[in-house]
């Protein structure tokens, strides 16, 4: 099992070929005239690139520039950093601009000099702090001008979260504000401004694809968000608690072993739903988990992380963990966890901590004790009030015709699927039913993906940090997004890759993933498993409890 990416109503039965149109689902009328193309360029004509590239000095669009750099690859290049973000090389010559907006929010630029005519963001997760330069470089190098803000702080910095400026720039606007100034720079340096403006990010990334389309619907012509944890306050009070009752009852403290035990005994259970044995759970809602089988015998072994069996205080801990988070009079918070889902096993991850000693105390010496779930919870919304990403207020997005994919792993644990779904529940309501949204908003489910990537399932499908197919739009959720704005074919497949795991073979597999709330089942007949063209998408028959049995 890949750990790499670990952090943290019946529905009637129908179903549609692979690729048939959302109009087939009862979703939006015929498709809009193609949009006209976006026109590439290069720098000002006239002026040599190196001169162009030298001419960006000063400030240009509220950005203070500090250096601008052309790069000539022999034979490729990518920067010195500490960045997470880790680059790929990149052989197109590029004008590299660095700078910062008010003193504290860098950002950094990469203009290609044989431009597609597109700006592209690449958003930061986590404590942010750093540039994200995995999609930079592999957007970079299909021709997008690409640019990343660290969010207003450098990781360095442990106690950003004790600033009120830093935090509120975190929360929104950092992003806005470099976009405004990055297009002023490409504008200058390319005589013309960007055709169209993308944004791409998971995790924290996806938080601000969110903040974006619910704040800024100006800025982007098409979002792209994954993983987006909607409601950050909320997710984070649930990862700190359990986190906090695992250092409380160190009898019961889950550790790896004990998570992938629960894991493989859900997806032994549930795996073939979808008609076909793979590894994956292909649609939680309709699993249900007996915890109680995982129990170890009386007299027999422990449970002390050999992963056979759990003990009575590990059973306790894991039935408490899946089920709905309670507030201090016993009321759920939350609807608990997906079955199979698990979660970071140790001690509070170090963003955590700096929510509330740095940003609601203010204080970092705070006793984590000492957290109380809804006291402090309310205390996150009052001081960081933008931080949550869950508005439905999107009318200015959706009436200039600009576009939003949400992608979300079924098995994350740490921004869990839950919130997301709830969040695009919300927008359907909010919008006027599932057709009207599909218009300008979708979100595509991955089975047993982890966060972001990672997992039992497919994870490569041109999210954020994955593989990219250059201008396929069929197996890149980038281009799909792009065909989807600049000519109006809207998305309701992406084939995703993945890598078998043990027990199941070796080797490559490719599988379509289906926007919500179709999902992608075997259509038999022999076909290979492991080939996308064997599956359509289709309704799932049922929708159950959101949590496994016995987590109640």
């Amino acid at each position: 099992m890949d750990k790499r990416w670990i952090g943290g109503a019946a529905l009637m039965a129908m179903g549609v070929a692979l690729g048939a149109g959302w109009a087939a689902q009862g979703g939006q009328a015929a498709s809009p005239a193609p949009l006209p193309p976006v026109t590439r360029g290069a720098p000002a004509p006239g002026t040599a690139p190196g001169e162009a590239c030298a001419r960006l000095s000063g400030r240009i669009g509220g950005m203070e520039i500090t250096r601008a750099t052309l790069i000539t690859p022999a034979p490729n290049w990518a920067p010195q950093s500490d960045s997470t973000y880790v680059p790929v090389p990149v052989t197109r010559p590029l004008c590299r601009v660095e700078g910062a907006i008010e003193g504290n929010i860098g950002v950094e630029a990469w203009l290609p000099l044989d431009w597609n005519g597109r700006l592209l963001a690449g958003g930061v997760g986590g404590p942010a702090g750093q540039f994200n330069y995995r999609d930079m470089s592999r957007r970079a190098q299909e021709g997008f001008a690409t640019f990343s803000t660290d969010s207003g702080h450098k990781k360095a910095f442990e106690r950003w979260m004790s600033l009120p400026k830093a935090r509120v720039d975190y929360e929104h606007r950092a992003t806005h504000l470099s976009t405004l100034a990055v297009k002023a720079v490409a504008e200058a340096f390319y005589g013309r401004a960007p055709g169209k403006a993308y944004f791409l990010g998971c995790s924290g990334g996806g938080r601000q694809g969110l903040k974006e389309m619910q704040q800024y619907p100006g800025d982007y012509d098409g979002i792209i968000a994954g993983a987006p944890g909607p409601d950050m306050p909320r997710q984070s009070v649930r990862m700190l608690w359990f986190a906090l009752q695992a250092k409380r009852s160190p009898a019961g403290a889950l550790n790896d072993a004990d998570w992938d035990l629960y894991e493989k005994t859900a997806v032994s259970q549930c795996d073939g739903l979808d008609g076909v044995k793979d590894g994956v759970i292909a649609y939680p809602p309709a699993c249900r988990v007996d915890i109680s089988r995982l129990a170890c015998a009386p007299g027999g072994a422990a449970g002390n992380g050999g992963g056979t069996c759990l003990s009575a205080p590990k059973l306790a801990m894991l039935r408490q963990i899946i089920s709905p988070m309670p507030d201090e009079h016993g009321r759920p918070m939350d609807r608990g966890l997906f079955a199979g889902v698990r979660t970071r096993p140790g001690p509070p991850s170090p963003l955590l901590r700096q929510m509330w000693a740095d940003g609601v105390y203010d204080n970092p010496d705070w006793n984590e004790d000492t957290f109380r779930r809804t006291h402090d919870l309310n205390a996150a919304y009052r001081l960081m009030p933008q931080l949550a990403a869950n508005s439905t207020a999107i009318g200015p997005f959706v009436a200039r015709g600009a576009k939003a994919i949400i992608y979300q792993g079924w098995a994350d644990p740490s921004t869990n699927a839950g919130p997301t779904l709830d969040y695009y529940d919300a927008l359907t309501r909010a919008r006027g039913g599932r057709a009207a949204l599909g218009q300008s908003v979708r979100l595509f489910m991955v089975p047993g993906m982890y966060h972001c990537r990672g997992g039992a399932g497919p994870d490569a499908f041109g999210g954020s940090g994955h593989e990219t197919w250059p201008g396929n739009p069929q197996r890149d959720m980038l281009w799909a997004l792009i065909d989807w704005v600049e000519q109006g074919r809207a998305p309701d497949t992406i084939i995703a890759t993945g890598q078998r795991k043990a027990g199941v073979g070796a080797g490559a597999y490719t599988r379509p993933i289906c926007a919500y709330p179709m999902r992608a089942e075997y259509a038999g007949r022999g076909g290979d498993i492991w080939d996308a063209a064997s599956y359509r998408c289709a309704m799932p028959k049922a929708r159950s409890s959101p949590w496994a049995k016995g987590g109640a």
